[in-house]
């Protein structure tokens, strides 16, 4: 649980985490230097923000989760195009649906996480080496996929795959795999059922309230 989860929130992340990162955190591309603004260059600095964060608050995010909570939401907001990750998870389900109950969906989705993994935060060992093995544009360049790698002293590597797409003049993130797990694909199956009995208004009021949960294992 504890490796899916830190792939979701070095994505930002959809979540995750890991104790001081150490400070020769390799920050290059294996087939060169990181371009400013580009896909690589937004993991590699949001990883090194995010442990760097997790290991200087861990005693403030321990006695004030909101404020936990609102760091993670800060990384969202930076890193990941939750609207279209929400409409991805929903597949044939969003068709016709509005903006706002989308946009509603993604909000609890996230806050499911949170409530269910939010504590694993503040127990991973943040020690870790981060390194961008390599970035590739597909599907006419609409999307890039960057491998990155993130390695623990004595531990075995973490290859994390985040899907970008722009959005207006930035990249943001919509889609996190895992050993080759989407996490998109992840959701869109667990929500499945649900979503064939219920309408999205009603699955994201349950998800709020607590009645089911987002497994991201």
């Amino acid at each position: 649980m504890k490796r899916t989860t830190l792939s979701l929130i070095l994505s930002a992340a959809l979540i995750g985490t890991i104790a001081p990162l150490q400070a020769s955190a390799q920050a290059a591309v294996a087939t060169g230097k990181v371009a400013a603004g580009s896909p690589s260059a937004i993991v590699l600095n949001s990883s090194t923000a995010i442990l760097n964060t997790l290991e200087t608050k861990r005693a403030d995010f321990s006695r004030n989760r909101a404020s936990l909570q609102s760091f993670v939401d800060s990384q969202f907001g930076a890193l990941f195009d939750r609207n279209y990750a929400a409409r991805m998870v929903l597949g044939k389900y969003a068709r016709g649906a509005s903006e706002a109950e989308i946009a509603g969906f993604g909000q609890a989705l996230q806050g499911s996480l949170m409530r269910r993994y939010g504590s694993a935060l503040l127990d991973f060992n943040t020690k870790l080496t981060v390194r961008v093995a390599s970035e590739r544009a597909v599907k006419n360049g609409e999307i890039v996929a960057v491998n990155a790698v993130y390695t623990a002293q004595r531990g075995q590597p973490l290859n994390v795959i985040y899907l970008f797409r722009k959005t207006g003049s930035q990249w943001k993130a919509f889609d996190v795999m895992f050993e080759g797990v989407s996490m998109v694909q992840t959701f869109r199956d667990q929500f499945a059922g649900p979503l064939s009995r219920k309408s999205i208004a009603q699955v994201t009021s349950d998800l709020r309230a607590g009645k089911i949960s987002a497994e991201a294992n």
